[in-house]
């Protein structure tokens, strides 16, 4: 991403940034994103599963859809 800042003088107004239209709409997509936020109970959850994990208590994929019966 090229940006190009343009002084202040020469603005007469804050700094002026000029980026490409495509960027420019990407970038007010993203902002629309709003960010994650775990509660409390699901940050304890994600510690027990990463001790649970770490025990090497887990499933493969391929484990998974065998008990539950999915062929495929």
């Amino acid at each position: 991403m090229v940006i190009l800042t343009i002084p202040k003088k020469l603005t007469r107004q804050d700094d002026l940034v000029v980026i490409p239209r495509r960027e420019y709409e990407a970038l007010l997509e993203f902002k629309k994103i709003k960010e994650f936020t775990p509660t409390f109970a699901q940050k304890k959850a994600l510690t027990g599963a990463r001790k649970e994990y770490k025990a090497g208590n887990y499933l493969t994929f391929n484990e998974l859809k065998q008990k539950l019966g999915i062929k495929g």
